[in-house]
């Protein structure tokens, strides 16, 4: 049987699904990842799913060219509208804007219940889905960064529970004393980069309601700063 690889990406996903998992793969597109698993016996099922038909075809393409077309349902649907709570434990959101992922939960309020694991990878927006999550009864457990030529992509394990993060751990997500996480310091100067560029516009601004964003971007560029500071002196 042929093997398939994962990209970067969607390898830093796939360590967050456990052995034996039922997988749904939310906007799945080529279905690279339910099939990955599946080759490796990781998942003992899967659902894959998307809004439209164009995508859940090259799903269906790429799961008959391994091999594991009659091992997946193909689903077309908004979210997770048409999968029941029953049939799977393990939910992955990934390629999407990290506000149309929160919109996704907030449709489907049986994940507070627990019982079902989030793996999260919003391409944009990332402090929106970081904030909602912490406003809407979720807790992220753990974050991984993978590099794909000069972007950095961040995955969450997402569970229930309440977790409180302040203004730069929503953009650049919370960090830990002794983690494993080698991009970790580009990541959060990338976000450093950002924030100053967006501090120098405003103020080069005369509108008044731009200077309350000002002081918000420089108190967020300190808080970045301040993390930034803190790895640094984990690492020596």
């Amino acid at each position: 049987m042929r093997r398939m690889e994962l990209s970067p990406r969607l390898r830093a996903v796939a360590q967050f699904v456990p052995q034996g998992a039922r997988l749904a793969d939310v906007g799945t597109d080529h279905a690279y990842l339910p099939v990955w698993l599946l080759q490796r016996e990781q998942i003992v099922s899967a659902i894959a799913s998307d809004l439209r038909e164009g995508p859940l075809e090259r799903a269906r393409a790429t799961a008959a060219r391994y091999g594991m077309e009659a091992r997946i349902r193909f689903c077309l649907g908004n979210g997770l509208a048409r999968i029941m709570p029953d049939e799977v434990d393990t939910i992955v959101i990934a390629g999407m804007g990290g506000e149309t992922i929160s919109a996704i939960l907030a449709a489907a309020p049986w994940l507070k219940m627990g019982g079902h694991r989030l793996i999260l990878q919003p391409m944009s927006a990332q402090e929106d889905l970081r904030a909602w999550l912490a406003q809407n009864g979720y807790r992220i457990e753990q974050e991984s960064l993978s590099r794909e030529g000069e972007t950095l992509y961040v995955a969450l394990l997402v569970l229930p529970g309440e977790m409180a993060l302040t203004a730069a751990e929503c953009c650049a997500g919370r960090q830990t004393k002794g983690e494993a996480a080698p991009l970790r310091e580009a990541y959060l100067n990338g976000w450093i980069a950002k924030t100053e560029r967006a501090a120098a516009g405003l103020r080069k601004s005369k509108r008044p309601d731009d200077q309350s964003r000002l002081a918000e971007r420089e108190a967020l560029l300190r808080g970045l700063y301040d993390m930034r500071e803190e790895w640094q002196a984990w690492q020596r």
